[in-house]
């Protein structure tokens, strides 16, 4: 059993990285890219949450191949021309002492779906954002909703094509070293392409990758296998994975132990907990709702976690390192509502100490003038 870990602002080790705290920013899609590649506004985006003290930036769901893509929209690392503008944002978060990983990705049978903003494109528009459209690929030739719209019939993949995913993953792996990355996080969740391998609810195959748990669980197993091979060993590997379906005919969190103990084995550092990602899935997302299965993992299978779902309160998140139900606690909308969280939660959880010195020289004095003559924070009386 793991022993319970101390408070948010400690650092936390794994392998030769070491975070300065155990906030982290999840993985969250921007849409906003033309032909994978990163630009200003994923610099802008990313680099305000290392100024706003989060101990690790993960760099949003980047596919690893073009048809791997959520969206037109999304980041990609399948070319040589990508590595350079995600290097230049991993140096900036770096100078600002925060840790940088990048979540790669493969959306299977969910992809090629719209923008969620941007729901339409008129054919004049298309040139102008990037449009492209393509038919997916996923274990089974299944859609994944016949009721919400923008899916497509996906094609089922073949032996080759699985292949082809593995090598795509393990030379998006060598370009995320060279732009410096620290760590590499597997999307195995949210009923994208590795979720819909572990899935009965995606995964009717009859092959050695379909069938019983240990077949579902294949190309993952054979997946991380290879990146770990690939990744320098020195530096540390997550994996994200939908802890439950949420669906009385889908994958549990008992599943999810064992998918936890084999991962670990091969070499995993962190099990980053989520869930959901099938039609169907009955569960209503609130406060803290992820948590448990965090804890379930960490407790059962023996394996770091990160904790992640609307976990917003300085206090609870807090509480969720204090009491040794995760490892690490990832923010995706509390942080984009407020990229400084961790700055204010210092305030909140230690408004006596001078927490002044967290924020960036550039802006830490003028905050403590601030707030002195307002009487706020640790100025109050």
């Amino acid at each position: 059993m793991l022993q319970p870990t101390t408070t948010l602002f400690t650092p936390y080790t794994a392998r030769s990285l070491t975070l300065k705290n155990r906030l982290v920013v999840a993985p969250m899609c921007q849409y906003s890219a033309r032909g994978g590649v990163a630009n200003d506004w994923h610099f802008a985006h990313l680099s305000r949450f290392a100024i706003g003290g989060f101990g690790l930036v993960i760099v949003e769901a980047t596919a690893v191949s073009p048809e791997g893509r959520i969206t037109y929209g999304d980041l990609g690392l399948w070319t040589d021309e990508q590595v350079q503008p995600l290097a230049r944002i991993v140096d900036f978060l770096h100078s600002q002492g925060a840790a940088a990983g990048i979540q790669l990705a493969h959306a299977g049978r969910k992809a090629s779906t719209p923008v969620p903003f941007r729901p339409t494109v008129e054919d004049a528009e298309k040139d102008e954002v990037g449009y492209e459209d393509w038919q997916p690929i996923a274990p089974s030739a299944i859609i994944h909703s016949e009721r919400l719209i923008g899916f497509k019939e996906p094609r089922a993949m073949t032996l080759e094509d699985i292949q082809a995913f593995k090598a795509n993953f393990v030379a998006a792996v060598g370009r995320a070293e060279e732009a410096g990355f620290d760590i590499v996080e597997i999307h195995a969740a949210h009923g994208y392409l590795l979720n819909q391998f572990l899935s009965p609810l995606a995964n009717k195959r009859t092959d050695e990758y379909g069938g019983s748990r240990d077949n579902r669980m294949r190309l993952l197993l054979e997946l991380t296998e290879s990146v770990r091979a690939a990744w320098p060993a020195n530096r540390p590997l997550f994996v994200r994975i939908s802890a439950t379906d949420n669906h009385p005919d889908g994958w549990t969190i008992d599943d999810s132990v064992v998918l936890a103990e084999k991962l670990k084995a091969l070499g995993v550092d962190l099990v980053d907990c989520s869930s959901g990602g099938f039609d169907g899935a009955a569960f209503k997302p609130s406060a803290l709702y992820q948590v448990p299965l965090a804890a379930e993992l960490r407790e059962k299978a023996g394996v770091p976690t990160m904790a992640v779902g609307l976990i917003a309160d300085p206090e609870e998140a807090e509480a969720i390192v204090e009491h040794g139900e995760a490892d690490l606690v990832a923010l995706a909308r509390p942080a984009l509502d407020d990229p400084q969280w961790p700055l204010h939660a210092k305030h909140a959880l230690f408004p006596q100490d001078d927490s002044y010195a967290a924020w960036p020289s550039q802006a830490g004095y003028a905050i403590r003038n601030m707030d002195r003559s307002l009487k706020q924070r640790a100025f109050s009386e």
